[in-house]
């Protein structure tokens, strides 16, 4: 079975593989499903951008299509920037613009009101109609300066309470037992897999026809 995994973060996508690993799924990615368009991502919520991205790609690629979309809600910013993270700091930002805006606007907020999560909603869009999804969360709080090296994004000042470190202090395997989009997509993978065997039948059945 084929499935697009609707982002160009390559973050994301060395994420996904770890994630999903065992599956007996080819992994396909927008360039090579040849998806050159971008999906706006006009949604309120986390939900309605990942739904938008799947079923965009999924009908443009006639495959099954994984899309999430996910954010930083900070408590003492009102849960901003939220489904703005990736464009908190504007559209060329680099992810080091976007977390030292962040740290810039909360410079004057004390550590016991730095509360903060991490959240996701994954959503997988079959050809056929169906829609899937799950979230996952993550708390913590954001911290006065980056630490760390691994992962992307907001991981350098997000501080995984559980485990006493940033999210890019995680080694990539801790991260992907505890990240925001490991519960998601940990969620939604029961789902997953009762769904690859019918299909692979199914188009194997057209394929004879």
């Amino acid at each position: 079975m084929k499935i697009l995994i609707a982002t160009r973060n390559r973050g994301k996508l060395r994420e996904y593989a770890a994630l999903l690993a065992g599956l007996p799924v080819e992994w396909v990615t927008l360039d090579d499903a040849g998806v050159s368009t971008e999906v706006e991502e006009t949604g309120s919520t986390f939900e309605q951008n990942a739904l938008l991205k799947a079923e965009a790609c999924a009908r443009l690629s006639g495959l099954p299509a994984l899309a999430d979309d996910s954010g930083l809600e900070v408590d003492a910013l009102g849960g901003a920037p939220g489904v703005q993270s990736a464009r908190y700091a504007g559209p060329n930002a680099s992810d080091a613009d976007r977390y030292r805006l962040l740290l810039e606007r909360m410079k004057n907020i004390p550590d016991a009101q730095r509360s903060a999560r991490f959240r996701c909603v994954v959503a997988l869009y079959m050809p056929s109609g169906e829609v899937y999804t799950a979230e996952g969360v993550c708390e913590g709080r954001i911290t006065h300066a980056p630490r760390g090296t691994h992962g992307f994004g907001y991981d350098p000042v997000f501080f995984v309470n559980e485990c006493g470190m940033t999210m890019a202090e995680l080694a990539p395997e801790v991260k992907n037992r505890v990240s925001h989009r490991a519960r998601a997509v940990q969620a939604l993978r029961p789902q997953l897999a009762k769904l690859i065997t019918p299909y692979d039948e199914d188009q194997a059945e057209s394929a004879e026809v």
